[in-house]
């Protein structure tokens, strides 16, 4: 399965908030999400355009390994998720392993879920808000054209290819 998603700089999310709710969207679901990127201790994840993810929000932690992008046009991606029934453990075995901690990247996300995708309004402490569309699915075609469908419906332009992780490093 592939994870097809755009992001995009939002300067105003309650416009973008309006339009999925005369869209009908579920939603919102807000939840702060405290992401810590991890260092792989053989390769540079930044070379090879990878990442190992810890996640923690509310009573969920999801381990979250991201493949390298393989569509120019979107930030489509393998992805592998596992929940982890103890965060500070998982981080210690990485730890243990040699794994670095890179960077912890905090946001406070507002979702909305259309009947075929998930909408993300982020709030991401020293980037500012941006907005993401995710659609999962085998056909990398469909797909795309969804996600740029649904961005012009949220009056949305742009397509940030870079993570929040990359983002905030270039800071």
């Amino acid at each position: 399965m592939l994870e097809i998603e755009v992001k995009a700089p939002a300067p105003d999310l309650a416009a973008v908030e309006a339009r999925l709710q005369a869209m009908h969207a579920d939603g919102p679901h807000e939840e702060v999400q405290v992401d810590t990127y991890f260092a792989h201790p053989a390769r540079d994840f930044g070379v090879t355009d990878e990442a190992l993810r810890l996640r923690r929000q509310k009573d969920r932690t999801i381990l979250t390994y991201k493949g390298p992008k393989i569509d120019k046009k979107t930030k489509t991606r393998e992805e592998i998720e596992v929940d982890v029934p103890d965060a500070d453990a998982m981080a210690l075995i990485l730890t243990k392993v040699g794994f670095g901690v890179a960077m912890e990247v905090r946001k406070v996300r507002r979702e909305y879920l259309l009947p075929d995708a998930v909408v993300c309004l982020d709030r991401v402490a020293g980037l500012g808000d941006y907005v993401e569309v995710e659609y999962r699915t085998q056909d990398l075609e469909k797909g795309r054209e969804r996600v740029a469908e649904i961005m012009t419906s949220l009056g949305l332009h742009g397509n940030e290819r870079r993570s929040y992780l990359e983002l905030l490093l270039l800071k």
